[in-house]
């Protein structure tokens, strides 16, 4: 159960515009709304255990609050924007605070990292940081100012590409640096 948990709230997240896109019509936000909070609340138990978690969870469930209560529908666009507003200040927060979000995820698969990598973890997380920033400014500025069919593609299907190519970069990159390559 935890891992079907674990999976539920990153595929709302890659399916969420496409649901808004089809749904958006037909559906009222209070439902939308609902259906969020409740991932967001079975996902609860172990966001709190993350750094950041509590805040991440009561910004989302306060959005779904917020949409629940307006039901106004073009609240339900923001949630990519929001998403990476919070992601934004996990990542930041982890390079003033510590250790970097990148270093947590890289012990996990090698609990024995090298002094050496410590820093490169740093960097790759300024990388992801500033990748939040250009998500959260595009996917404002499309809400804003672009048909919801634009919004809809770039929220639900460039954004992965983006990020696959900065994931694939990266992993191209520490190939390298270690003489894998």
């Amino acid at each position: 159960m935890r891992k079907l948990t674990s999976i539920l709230l990153p595929l709302a997240g890659v399916l969420y515009p496409f649901v808004v896109y089809f749904g958006m019509n037909r559906v009222p936000p209070p439902m939308f709304a609902l259906v969020l909070g409740a991932i967001w609340l079975i996902r609860a138990p172990s966001l709190l255990k993350e750094p950041g978690g509590r805040w991440m969870l009561i910004a989302a469930l306060t959005y779904c609050a917020l949409l629940a209560l307006s039901g106004e529908a073009v609240l339900l666009r923001w949630y990519p924007t929001l998403i990476s507003a919070l992601l934004l200040c996990a990542f930041g927060l982890s390079l003033r605070f510590g250790p970097p979000i990148v270093e947590r995820i890289a012990r996990v698969r090698e609990p024995d990292l090298p002094d050496a990598a410590i820093p490169y973890t740093r960097k790759v997380t300024w990388v992801w940081v500033g990748f939040f920033v250009f998500n959260g400014v595009m996917s404002a500025a499309l809400t804003l100012w672009a048909p919801l069919a634009w919004w809809t593609l770039y929220n639900g299907l460039l954004v992965y590409f983006i990020m696959g190519t900065l994931f694939v970069g990266e992993w191209l990159l520490r190939r390298r640096l270690r003489g894998v390559a």
